[in-house]
């Protein structure tokens, strides 16, 4: 039994920081591939306005769109035809994932520049691979986490808040589920077992969550980048982002997946599909109330799911738990790390005890 602790090589925060892009890739190259989408290189553009980037030259290269195998190639030949030997990813979770596995296929360093905060995918070691219609092709397990993360909070702050929510509510499960991993002793995502130090991450990302989450959603309502905001930043990508892949998932995730086969839900963010599979974890755990209060109020506060209605599941309700129970109890599912036995059955009552008690909850 090994405990496996994984990170990114280095993490740095703050306003403006973009500015100094250049400087903090050139210890790690001198010609970078920046990958973005079109509107996210003239976001780039702008906040980098005055900035000095003669250390490391950057090329820019506009997002097709998806995070494909013929996209990764394209930008693996523009990375050779450029002479590059770093690949920065600037944007969202399809062109960070992009970034990622076309340094890896590469051999170079990685780079990422999220400019939205609205999962904690920037730090992991893992590439979603689409086919070019969308659908899904792969889940990629790459090496090692990014060499470098760099987030511009005055960028975060500009985003739609709606983002902002969306990376609490999968910051929100992951100190439950690193809890339940520990519980079990079960792998973390790289295949060892979780640290102490991994699990006082993720408790650390859970108790930010609650004493800031409803005062960045406000600063960021109004584009502010308040010490709440910074606090949150850090909170959804390199708390949760460490916790998760070094503390381990558990069955919010699972639900999250089985939430995905909902017609009605597709239109949803991935935190805010994971924020109720957490409150169905729970269920599943017999949490005791004050806890399910806590957790129940955090996601009213910040304007996260707490019924299956909010996530605009309002009929044949046992038919659709039993179909999002079917899927969290796929045989590869990490709902199996959970410290007791689980059955598609338990799985679909704790999804509708959680409707349930968050119906209860919105009358109170």
């Amino acid at each position: 039994m090994s405990i496996l602790f994984a990170a990114p090589g280095k993490y740095i925060q703050g306003r403006g920081e973009l500015r100094n892009l250049s400087r903090h890739l050139s210890s790690l190259g001198s010609r970078a591939l920046v990958i973005a989408s079109e509107s996210g290189i003239a976001r780039i553009r702008t906040a980098m306005e005055g900035a000095d980037c003669s250390a490391c030259a950057l090329h820019f290269a506009p997002f097709g769109g998806e995070c494909s195998m013929s996209e990764i190639s394209c930008m693996q030949e523009q990375f050779r035809s450029l002479g590059c030997d770093i690949v920065v990813g600037a944007g969202g979770g399809k062109v960070l994932d992009t970034a990622k596995a076309a340094a890896c296929f590469l051999g170079a360093p990685c780079v990422i520049v999220p400019t939205v905060v609205s999962s904690d995918a920037p730090c992991s070691a893992l590439a979603v691979i689409y086919h070019d219609d969308g659908s899904l092709d792969r889940r990629l397990p790459l090496p090692s986490s990014p060499d470098l993360i760099l987030i511009d909070s005055e960028l975060i702050a500009q985003a739609p808040v709606r983002l902002l929510v969306a990376g609490m509510g999968d910051a929100f499960s992951t100190y439950f589920e690193a809890r339940a991993c520990f519980a079990s002793a079960s792998d973390n995502i790289h295949g060892g077992k979780s640290s102490h130090a991994a699990q006082a991450i993720a408790r650390l990302c859970y108790d930010i969550l609650l004493a800031d989450g409803v005062k960045a959603k406000q600063a960021v309502e109004h584009n502010l980048c308040t010490q709440a905001v910074e606090n949150i930043i850090e909170a959804n990508t390199l708390l949760s982002g460490i916790g998760f892949e070094s503390g381990g998932k558990g069955a919010a995730h699972s639900i999250g997946d089985g939430l995905n086969t909902i017609a009605q839900c597709r239109q949803k963010k991935h935190g805010e599909k994971v924020a109720f599979g957490t409150l169905v974890q729970l269920m599943m755990e017999n949490a005791p109330a004050e806890e399910l209060d806590e957790a129940y109020g955090f996601c009213q506060s910040v304007g996260l799911p707490i019924t299956l209605a909010q996530l605009s599941i309002t009929q044949d309700i046992p038919s659709a738990a039993a179909q999002i129970a079917s899927v969290a109890v796929q045989p590869e599912k990490s709902t199996y790390n959970m410290p007791f036995p689980v059955s598609a059955d338990s799985v679909a009552d704790a999804i509708l005890a959680a409707d349930v008690y968050g119906t209860e909850f919105l009358k109170r």
